[in-house]
């Protein structure tokens, strides 16, 4: 039987002490704050990185380096037959292609997963993996599964302010105004590789409503009959993402829920004060 390295990256929530009960590897993912150099999870915690997102501070992301890559891969394959590697979205961040280039000099070892998953989602593929090995597969048969299951996952996210898209270039200042004064709450989504705008409503309530309502639709029209995972995410306070954990546990009783701080590198553009839902399909080999 092969034995299969998991390795993912910091954007899947996992922290590096999860990582290690799991049995699996976390690159932390790079930031620069001001020009200097800080990595997710090990030298750069949420709270300091919103303190500093706060300050206006210029707040740049990377991707990990392709030796500190390469150097994991090298090191778990002196134990292992095989890796699985799940980084975040390629539609999102360039350290997928990095992976999947590097991989080519590892003669079929490393399997590089491109499933177009960020934050909880992203979770949900590691763990999956994780339960694929442990079942026996090899790196080639999960790596396929994963790739099968790649589209079959939604994410929505409602943000608290317009900051951020605009500094990103997302809209403009103006529309930025205007939106701020009408108390527009943007709902943006992820349904492939993109984070691509959704609706626009007027209010918290309404962007709530909004992302349960899209959820609902998914379960019942787009996923009908199959079983699903439904996971939450959040950039607010701790109070409030209970108080959204709440309204969805109302809404969608009978779900296991699981809850993650939103990843860094999404956060980055949205600011402080949101909340995301996500709905994935549970892998058939796993039901």
């Amino acid at each position: 039987m092969s034995r299969v390295a998991i390795v993912t990256d910091s954007n899947s929530g996992i922290t590096q002490k999860q990582g290690k009960d799991l049995g699996i590897r976390v690159l932390p993912m790079p930031f620069y704050i001001n020009e200097e150099l800080f990595f997710e999870d090990i030298t750069l915690t949420q709270e300091e990185f919103y303190k500093r997102l706060a300050a206006d501070a210029d707040i740049s992301t990377s991707q990990p380096s392709p030796g500190d890559v390469t150097d994991l891969w090298d090191e778990l394959l002196e134990s292992y037959d095989e890796i699985i590697h799940i980084p975040m979205s390629s539609g999102l961040s360039s350290s997928c292609e990095t992976a999947m280039m590097l991989a080519r000099d590892y003669e079929g070892r490393v399997f590089v997963v491109d499933n177009q998953r960020i934050s909880v989602t992203q979770r949900r593929s590691v763990l999956d993996a994780l339960m694929l090995a442990d079942k026996g597969m090899t790196g080639k048969q999960i790596y396929d599964i994963l790739m099968r299951e790649k589209l079959e996952a939604s994410i929505y996210i409602t943000l608290d302010t317009l900051k951020y898209l605009k500094k990103g270039g997302r809209i403009t200042p103006a529309a930025a105004a205007i939106g701020t004064v009408l108390n527009l709450k943007p709902v943006l989504q992820i349904q492939g590789e993109k984070l691509d705008a959704f609706s626009k409503t007027r209010g918290l309530k309404s962007a709530k409503k909004s992302m349960l309502d899209a959820v609902e639709k998914d379960l019942t029209q787009r996923f009908a009959g199959k079983e699903m995972y439904l996971d939450l995410a959040y950039t607010c306070s701790q109070e409030d993402a209970l108080q959204w954990k709440r309204e969805v546990e109302a809404r969608f009783p009978g779900y296991e829920i699981h809850m993650d701080p939103l990843s860094l590198s999404v956060s980055c553009h949205i600011g402080f004060g949101a909340v995301a839902i996500t709905c994935c399909h549970k892998v058939p080999e796993l039901q």
